[in-house]
């Protein structure tokens, strides 16, 4: 990388080019789309782009931390800013009722989960409502982050009927797998999708910078009768997912004969 042309003073007067902290925020920017600046690569510190550039430390501070909101770039306490690696993306259809160890097979991906707590608990309030619970019932709690490739993609926290998933330290493996060795498989669910910005706890979990977008899934899974047998909320990184549904048309509806012509 050719800082000195990079952080040049030259070309941030120009009118009617923005605010300066976007002007820089597109150059290093399309540093980093063109290759200049690749994945691993450090910046230098903010005092000295500052000093490089012109521009104040204020201006060069906002700059930096747009593209860090943005994900293309990582800041490591201690260690400075660098650029983020480079993830790919992953689209998942949202008419599957698929684990996310199905999904990353039919991919030919291999998975890992780094388990943060596997126990049976008194559910919370919010456990009872979604799965039905009585006021003796006990609930199976899995957490762990699921990561592809070495590149933790998703945190997931599972809430299951203790009845359903007595044994919860016995998952291993992909958690759809084991209910449906005990013929408790869902086969329906309702899912919500939210953004969300991912705070502390969970950013190093996923190895993003705090405050980054993220998605968070949450899913009321049921049985063929009926009952409630999974209350999911996940955590996927918003860098690496596409969430997308095919849409028809409604029943009942017509199309306009003039569409139909031209069909």
């Amino acid at each position: 990388m050719d800082e000195e042309a990079l952080f040049s003073p030259q070309g941030f007067d120009e009118a009617g080019s923005g605010p300066l902290y976007l002007q820089l925020h597109r150059r290093i920017a399309a540093a980093i789309a063109s290759g200049r600046l690749k994945p691993g690569d450090s910046l230098p510190a903010e005092r000295e782009m500052a000093v490089m550039t012109g521009l104040s430390r204020v201006t060069v501070r906002k700059g930096v931390e747009a593209l860090v909101a943005s994900g293309q770039l990582v800041q490591r306490r201690g260690s400075g800013t660098f650029v983020a690696p480079k993830v790919e993306r992953l689209e998942q259809a949202l008419s599957l009722l698929t684990s996310f160890t199905e999904d990353m097979a039919r991919r030919g991906r291999q998975v890992e989960s780094i388990w943060l707590a596997r126990g049976l608990h008194v559910p919370s309030p919010e456990e009872v409502m979604a799965l039905g619970l009585g006021a003796d019932d006990r609930v199976a709690r899995l957490e762990r982050v699921r990561r592809s490739d070495d590149l933790p993609l998703a945190i997931e926290r599972a809430s299951l009927p203790a009845t359903v998933l007595p044994e919860p330290e016995a998952v291993t493996g992909s958690l759809y797998a084991a209910l449906e060795a005990r013929g408790q498989r869902p086969v329906r669910a309702v899912q919500r999708i939210t953004a969300a910005n991912v705070g502390a706890r969970d950013a190093a979990l996923l190895q993003v910078t705090p405050g980054v977008a993220g998605l968070k899934i949450e899913r009321i899974s049921y049985l063929p009768s009926g009952k409630v047998v999974e209350f999911t909320r996940s955590l996927y990184r918003g860098d690496a997912y596409d969430f997308a549904v095919e849409l028809k048309l409604a029943p009942g509806a017509t199309v306009p004969a003039q569409e139909r012509t031209e069909e």
